[in-house]
């Protein structure tokens, strides 16, 4: 196809129940709210209408990116045997503070604290315990994937680490041969992509937040160099509203 590029579109999944309920979720294996599936319904439907012709949907396995990405697939005629669910998508472990209330977490270690282990980097959770990982292990989702799969903490640069290899491997190829590409994912798993797309530096990664639902495109040069950096919501006027308020709850 010469010089023309494919383009990724980044989905982040619909709310989930964690969501709803103020949780942190991480490899915590959680279904969508009705919300949720609206928003990914939704979602799918500003990608069929802006004529982005898909030609592969990569998902976590995790259950409510695997719902949103089925919804996505049926909404855009792409056969649902054809979505491919790579383990390194996954959302970043939370370490002990899996299941955990964000408000409560909050209150108990203080606004500086809990910053640095949501937004930051480089900071790292507490580990989870033997029977958190054995419990967490034990979901349906995560059988057959690798011990890699389930950190028993994670900051978000080691999400970064594990994403690099699946975008130089998985997406550019295809993006140079024009394949448009769907990646439904999470928010840490996502700002991670987006870090690596746009080489964002430790204080941009700690800004960024992706709201749930709402597709975010990149448009691409033939180097690879996204055409706008950050790329560009479908929707942009209700997605930035929706970052601002999950930033307002404290970051994705």
């Amino acid at each position: 196809m010469g010089e023309e590029m494919g383009r990724l579109v980044l989905l982040r999944h619909g709310e989930s129940v964690a969501n709803a309920n103020g949780l942190f979720t991480g490899a915590l294996d959680v279904p969508l709210t009705p919300a949720g599936i609206r928003e990914s319904l939704g979602g799918a439907e500003l990608v069929a209408t802006a004529g982005v012709a898909i030609a592969a949907i990569f998902s976590s396995p995790l259950r409510r990116a695997r719902t949103s990405a089925t919804i996505a697939a049926a909404s855009l005629d792409f056969d649902l045997e054809g979505v491919e669910f790579d383990w390194r998508l996954i959302e970043r472990s939370y370490g002990a503070l899996t299941g955990q209330s964000k408000a409560d977490v909050l209150h108990r270690y203080g606004s500086q604290q809990f910053r640095h282990w949501r937004r930051s980097v480089t900071g790292m959770p507490p580990r989870m315990s033997e029977a958190l990982h054995r419990r967490l292990a034990a979901q349906a989702s995560f059988h057959g994937l690798p011990s890699e799969a389930l950190p028993y903490t994670e900051s978000l640069r080691d999400v970064i680490t594990r994403l690099g290899p699946f975008v130089s491997e998985r997406v550019f190829p295809r993006l140079r041969t024009g394949e448009s590409i769907l990646l439904v994912a999470h928010g840490n798993s996502l700002r991670a992509v987006c870090a690596i797309l746009d080489k964002l530096d430790d204080d941009e990664i700690a800004d960024l937040n992706i709201p749930t639902g709402h597709p975010l495109v990149y448009d691409f040069t033939p180097e690879l160099t996204p055409v706008a950096r950050g790329g560009r919501y479908l929707d942009e006027e209700s997605a930035l509203a929706a970052a601002a308020e999950v930033a307002a709850q404290g970051g994705t």
